[in-house]
């Protein structure tokens, strides 16, 4: 990092929210009369794509029980819209498809979608539903489904090629990306505002901090020595729980099916829709026909031909090691054990199977490769997009990230005095106010 000792805005983490506001705020500044791209700095202590953002599974879809996140996603498949191409984004569709026990959150979501003007199709009954989608995959066959809700927008990008995209729109604004630089710490002056990040090649002087950690938001929020655990208002009752963990880690159970993405079209022979299916149907094994589970499931998957085969995943579980080890590096080798395996392997494979017959008997195609990993949730396990200190912008997505390419544009409006409302019901205040999201009863914590 030769000759770098300051910058206006320094950006750390090279994944889709750090290269989203470092685009969006270098024409922000230059629209203004404030800047240029030139004033912004990003770092990453890999380089672009490294962590989460590079293996993500690349969905983007508007499926939300809550509002805010509904509008948030809205305004960020307009922006995923507003250049395919350099984003690589399909936009095929989204499907959420629910036994009864999910019907009325997805009918409050078809609604809900409808008030903002999202397109979508909601179909309801046992019968209606197989038909409507044995209409798109002639070999359907899951059980136990009532609803459908089939938006017509969203779908999903490349992950690589969407950050390569990024990276090259901000660098056409002049911005500097550096990659090998790791974070060590920050400089704080009297009244708590950052004035030099500290890093591995030297300190680097600076105005405005805006932090895209991805997974490492503990340990960004430590050196910023934000509290551990916080206070939060219970929204019916008003009361209080204290001492409750700023961060839980859960293990992301994601993988592929090595097989021709083209096995997975639809009737017709075009790229189908990302389908996801939450249900109590009894999910058998692929292999002898044993119980896997009696309990509500749910996965996703599509065909994606930069992961090269069926891609998708299953709700994640809560990791009861340390936080301290696993925090270290969530795609290191000390969390390598929560990585998919076989037991996920079975689970996904075997649920691709219950919704259609042609996965049956794919179990030996299943690519033993890294994926997944592990993310930093929040205590609600919604996003915080907050500033702290007065000069550092949080932007902890508490995992629903990649699709979120909107969040950047918001933030930088927001660091050039132009709040947004749709991230105000993201800030850090709410968990003290009780301003908490509501819950549904899928199986995904960011449902």
């Amino acid at each position: 990092m030769p000759g770098i000792q300051q910058s206006s805005y320094v950006i750390i983490g090279a994944g889709i929210h750090g290269l989203s506001t470092a685009y969006h705020l270098a024409l922000e500044l230059k629209s203004r009369g404030k800047g240029s791209g030139a004033d912004i700095l990003v770092l990453d202590k890999t380089g672009i794509g490294a962590g989460a953002s590079g293996i993500a599974c690349g969905v983007i879809r508007n499926n939300y029980f809550q509002s805010a996140m509904r509008e948030l996603m809205a305004h960020s498949v307009s922006v995923w819209e507003s250049d395919p191409k350099a984003y690589s984004y399909h936009p095929v569709g989204y499907m959420q498809i629910s036994s009864e026990s999910m019907h009325d959150d997805v009918a409050s979501i078809y609604q809900q979608q409808q008030a903002i003007g999202y397109e979508s199709i909601f179909i309801e009954g046992r019968n209606e539903c197989r038909e409507y989608m044995l209409n798109i995959f002639h070999d359907w066959q899951a059980q136990g489904i009532t609803s459908v809700l089939h938006e017509k927008a969203g779908g999903y990008a490349n992950n690589s090629k969407a950050l390569e995209g990024l990276a090259t729109k901000a660098e056409a604004e002049g911005v500097r990306i550096v990659g090998g630089v790791a974070v060590t710490g920050f400089d704080r002056d009297n009244a708590g505002a950052v004035t030099a990040v500290q890093t591995d090649h030297g300190n680097i002087d600076c105005g405005y901090l805006i932090i895209a950690p991805g997974p490492w938001a503990k340990q960004f929020w430590d050196m910023l020595e934000l509290p551990g655990s916080i206070s939060v208002r219970n929204p019916d009752s008003g009361a209080i729980a204290t001492a409750v963990p700023m961060w839980v880690y859960w293990s992301l159970q994601e993988g592929t099916l090595g097989v021709d993405p083209r096995l997975q079209t639809t009737n017709d022979g075009k790229m189908p829709p990302v389908i996801h299916v939450d249900t109590d149907a009894p999910l058998l094994s692929d292999i002898d026909g044993s119980l896997i589970t009696d309990k509500m499931w749910g996965i996703y998957y599509k065909p994606d031909f930069h992961f090269n085969g069926v891609q998708g995943g299953a709700a994640p579980f809560i990791i009861n090691k340390p936080a301290e080890l696993v925090a270290v590096d969530p795609y290191g080798p000390e969390s390598s054990e929560f990585i998919v395996g076989e037991d996920f392997s079975t689970l996904w494979v075997s649920a691709l199977a219950h919704c259609q017959k042609r996965f049956s008997g794919t179990l030996p195609q299943y690519k033993d490769e890294p994926s997944g990993g592990i993310g930093a949730f929040t205590p609600d396990s919604f996003p915080v997009f907050d500033v702290f200190h007065g000069n550092c912008y949080m932007i902890a997505d508490s995992n629903h990230g990649y699709k979120m390419l909107g969040v950047g544009k918001l933030v930088a409006e927001d660091i050039c005095g132009n709040e947004s409302s749709l991230l105000e019901p993201f800030r850090f205040s709410r968990y003290i106010e009780g301003k908490l999201h509501p819950v549904s009863n899928s199986p995904f914590p960011w449902s």
